[in-house]
């Protein structure tokens, strides 16, 4: 997994999709498409000028609309709330290599506590 830049994304990753890390059917496996959500959608809210000091993943939702067989995947995060003590992350999930085909969508909340003085770009 590594960071890219997408425009207008609070924070992306993306992952290659080796016979290592599918399914029987040859698709990335759920769990490890949960695990990238997860880390895109937490690392969105330690970065930046409103960083968290702290977060931890209290309600994770994906919805899985298709398989992922190309590659890479990559995850934008959009941050769509920031409060004092949850904060709400929508985070998409394309598998470039196949037209940028919509795999998965989630919708997480985390808990959070204190703010960064220093932000981590």
């Amino acid at each position: 997994m590594r960071a890219v830049e997408v425009d207008g994304a609070d924070w992306a990753m993306e992952m290659e999709v080796t016979p290592q890390v599918v399914n029987s059917s040859g698709a990335l496996q759920g769990g490890l498409l949960a695990t990238l959500i997860d880390m895109v959608a937490g690392s969105a809210l330690l970065r930046g000028d409103q960083a968290y000091a702290r977060t931890a993943t209290s309600e994770l939702q994906v919805n899985y609309l298709d398989g992922a067989r190309i590659g890479p995947v990559v995850a934008t995060a959009h941050i769509l709330r920031r409060g004092r003590r949850r904060a709400v992350v929508r985070v998409e999930v394309r598998d470039r290599g196949a037209d940028d085909l919509h795999v998965a969508t989630s919708l997480l909340t985390f808990a959070v506590w204190g703010r960064r003085e220093e932000t981590v770009n």
